[in-house]
């Protein structure tokens, strides 16, 4: 089975609010994360996250005052 090559990783809506989820697309990178398994961000750079083959994702700051929120799915894209 070939590795993925995009995520749509879908992030909770505001706290407390009506807000809808945020949906933000993922593509791999050249880089390896901490834990090994491939990175992948969006088009701005801004969004990094180590995905694993298990699909269990860890966001990865690109900031020096960034706190990444997890998302609550990682759905592959063909």
């Amino acid at each position: 089975m070939s590795p993925v090559t995009r995520y749509a990783l879908t992030f909770p809506g505001t706290p407390g609010t009506q807000a809808p989820q945020d949906v933000v697309v993922v593509a791999r990178t050249s880089a390896t994360g901490p834990g090994g398994h491939p990175v992948y961000e969006d088009a701005s750079g801004i969004v990094r996250a180590e995905i694993s083959a298990a699909g269990e994702v860890r966001m990865l700051a690109t900031g020096g005052h960034q706190s990444p929120h997890c998302p609550v799915h990682a759905e592959p894209l063909p």
